[in-house]
């Protein structure tokens, strides 16, 4: 893999820490994390919605100083909206419709992290379900085994960051939809409490209160780190959790590298279609 060698050594505040040291620069990661999408997303059909060049214009710009200054992320193609950006829901009912004018607080909350947006992630139709096999964009597959579901409904998100084409990947999860998604592909998965991520001002809250906001990551530090980062209140919000009595990345202990295997995937990998699995439990299902 040419640029950044050393990129899936470290989640994402290893590679925040190495951009603070000028070890590496914010565009060498980024090309880095779209090398790796573009060798390996063929065969797990994780990223539905490339953003390369809004990554690019967003570190050209400038970033902000924050927690994951310079580090790649991909956001869910479900509940949280980008200015300028479409989200499909991965329902062809939304397809066409245009994007929104404005960043959500909780995106705006993440680009004040410094984190650096660049793609989407492939979800089940309206999040609706455990498995993440929508008609519009075609099923993901489990970089550990690509006969097997990748979760749902942030199936995407969790095949993405389990394919090390980043350390990261925003979420969401009403009924265990990070959970789930990073159970079957060895990640870290939190639900946080109702109300301690906002998702004003286009919401006031998910699925009554169900649904919440947040990310599958490869450390526990990371998923802590990042919801220091965006936890609080936003306006409009119905009701809110009491803040935390302290800051939640100290609470994780001391840092370690996350786990060095990464999955057997590769750029030669079969095309996606429906996995073997999900034809026979479909034919056991039809008369």
């Amino acid at each position: 893999m040419s640029g950044f060698g050393e990129y899936e050594r470290y989640d994402a505040l290893g590679l925040a820490e190495l951009v603070r040291r000028r070890q590496v620069s914010p565009t060498e990661l980024l090309e880095a994390a779209v090398a790796r999408v573009d060798a390996r997303n063929r065969a797990v059909n994780a990223v539905t919605m490339p953003l390369y060049d809004y990554g690019r214009a967003a570190i050209a710009a400038g970033l902000p100083d924050g927690p994951f200054t310079g580090v790649p992320f991909l956001m869910k193609d479900l509940t949280a909206s980008i200015a300028g950006v479409r989200m499909t829901r991965s329902s062809t009912f939304f397809v066409d419709a245009p994007p929104p004018a404005a960043d959500s607080e909780h995106v705006a909350r993440l680009k004040r992290a410094g984190l650096v947006i660049f793609g989407r992630t492939n979800t089940c139709e309206l999040g609706l379900s455990l498995t993440c096999e929508p008609r519009l964009h075609g099923p993901t597959r489990n970089p550990w085994d690509p006969t097997r579901i990748s979760g749902g409904s942030s199936g995407g998100a969790a095949a993405a960051v389990a394919a090390r084409m980043l350390p990261m990947a925003h979420a969401t999860d009403g009924f265990g939809s990070i959970r789930a998604p990073a159970a079957c592909c060895g990640l870290v998965g939190l639900k946080p409490t109702r109300g301690r991520n906002t998702m004003a001002p286009v919401l006031g809250e998910g699925l009554g209160g169900c649904s919440v906001e947040h990310a599958v990551t490869l450390s526990v530090r990371d998923s802590a780190a990042l919801l220091d980062a965006t936890c609080g209140t936003g306006p409009g919000d119905p009701y809110v959790a009491p803040a935390p009595a302290r800051p939640l990345p100290p609470s994780c202990g001391p840092a370690r590298e996350p786990v060095q295997q990464v999955p057997p995937v590769t750029a030669e990998s079969r095309p996606v279609g429906p996995a073997p699995c999900a034809r026979r439990s479909v034919r056991s299902q039809v008369p």
